[in-house]
């Protein structure tokens, strides 16, 4: 399927075979595995080739672009998740990093300079977060937030106050966001991109971190994002056995951030990309099962007296923001969201060491079901107020739904929640 064209193909068939042609590997049905750190040239001068293609791109006449040279340059695995995620996410092109903090740094390290701003919605996810607010700020990049991504009023007076800080190079969506699931207008930072287009000179790029839904159930570059971030270990990868992340976008965005890449050292190794396009192929059915049973708990949850209150996005009702944004901009909810227990961190420290089925640990998007206390785990190095203005307090716990009986987990919360 590798040369045939992904348009007019629907996802799910893309995710099984796209990118990988068995006439290539001796018919073998399922790609090889190739482990190999360096690959042999024919010649001193198809060497000399090999290097001057991958350094200043092929000219008129090459037929060497497909030559590997040193795997953390590149290598076949890397070569047929790319294809795979470009047309899951139908982008020009895409590139595979070792996990989704490594995909992360590249974009910003490429993108962003002393004395750019960067404007993000909120919550992010924490290594983000921190990368953006703490790391990045110790060389003169400053991070502007806003924290209600569907009020067009409050994105904009964002913007203004960004634009005031010094030069917005990039906006940072993530929606749904970590840990809470609230969501975000794709479409208005879009927008809100080119009105500071018009005031600054220069459009800041709009990149969406789509981790908690992945490339079939939301496509942020059709939205008019410029990059789609993924974190691949997540539900891409969905057996919690591996580190990946991936970015899509227009070719001219994408080789900056592989050429960065070879410098930090940051690929996708050849193993893990295996275990992706393994994955990929069942995506579709692992979603829409989690999916469904998350939201049979999210509405258990809602409706017990323990619990005082649910962010999940499959519970929006018909006239919410919420459930209008939703029915444009994706094709399904997904299974990670958050909820908030009467008490604190004690009764939410009860609650998890009274858990038998549930896992806790961080993550998301495996098979098993996962759990986690957002403010002492994935975002302990956050400010306390900052936590609170988007949304995580002591008393919130991410529930990452897995693929188990939803009687059993609905039952395992029950004893759970009698035991706070």
């Amino acid at each position: 399927m590798a040369e045939q064209e992904p348009r007019g193909l629907h996802p799910e068939t893309l995710a099984v075979g796209y990118g990988y042609e068995p006439a290539s590997a001796l018919g073998a049905a399922k790609p090889p595995l190739y482990l190999t750190s360096t690959f042999v040239y024919g010649s001193a001068q198809h060497a000399k080739d090999a290097h001057r293609i991958f350094f200043n791109g092929p000219s008129q006449g090459d037929d060497a672009q497909d030559d590997h040279i040193y795997a953390r340059l590149g290598h076949p695995n890397l070569d047929m998740l790319e294809r795979r995620l470009a047309a899951l996410d139908g982008a020009e092109e895409a590139a595979g990093f070792c996990s989704g903090m490594a995909a992360i740094s590249t974009i910003l390290l490429a993108n962003l300079r002393p004395g750019d701003v960067v404007l993000h919605s909120l919550p992010v996810y924490g290594g983000a977060d921190m990368l953006m607010g703490s790391v990045l700020a110790e060389f003169g990049v400053k991070a502007l937030h806003f924290a209600d991504g569907l009020d067009a009023a409050a994105v904009r007076r964002a913007a203004r106050q960004a634009e005031a800080a010094g030069p917005v190079r990039m906006i940072w969506v993530e929606t749904p966001a970590n840990p809470t699931a609230a969501v975000v207008d794709i479409a208005l930072l879009v927008e809100a991109a080119g009105e500071m287009a018009e005031r600054q000179g220069f459009r800041p790029l709009v990149v969406v971190d789509n981790t908690f839904l992945g490339p079939l159930l939301q496509s942020p570059l059709a939205l008019g994002a410029d990059l789609c971030m993924t974190s691949l270990t997540k539900y891409c990868g969905g057996h919690s056995d591996l580190l990946a992340g991936g970015v899509s976008g227009p070719a001219k965005l994408i080789a900056p951030l592989r050429t960065l890449r070879t410098w930090l050292g940051a690929p996708m190794d050849a193993h893990t990309a295996w275990l992706l396009l393994r994955s990929l192929s069942t995506l579709h059915l692992r979603e829409a099962r989690a999916s469904e049973t998350a939201l049979a708990i999210a509405r258990f949850l809602e409706a017990h007296p323990k619990v005082e209150g649910v962010t999940f996005i499959g519970l929006a009702g018909p006239g919410s923001r919420e459930h209008a944004l939703m029915q444009r901009q994706a094709r399904g909810c997904g299974s990670t969201f958050s909820f908030r227990i009467r008490g604190g961190e004690a009764e939410a420290f009860r609650l998890l060491d009274s858990l038998k089925l549930l896992r806790l640990a961080v993550s998301l998007g495996g098979v098993e079901t996962l759990i986690c206390h957002p403010a002492s785990t994935t975002h302990f190095p956050i400010a306390r107020d900052r936590l609170k203005e988007a949304g995580v307090t002591e008393s919130t716990l991410r529930l990452s739904v897995g693929l188990e009986h939803r009687d059993d987990l609905i039952a395992d919360l029950s004893q759970a929640l009698d035991a706070v």
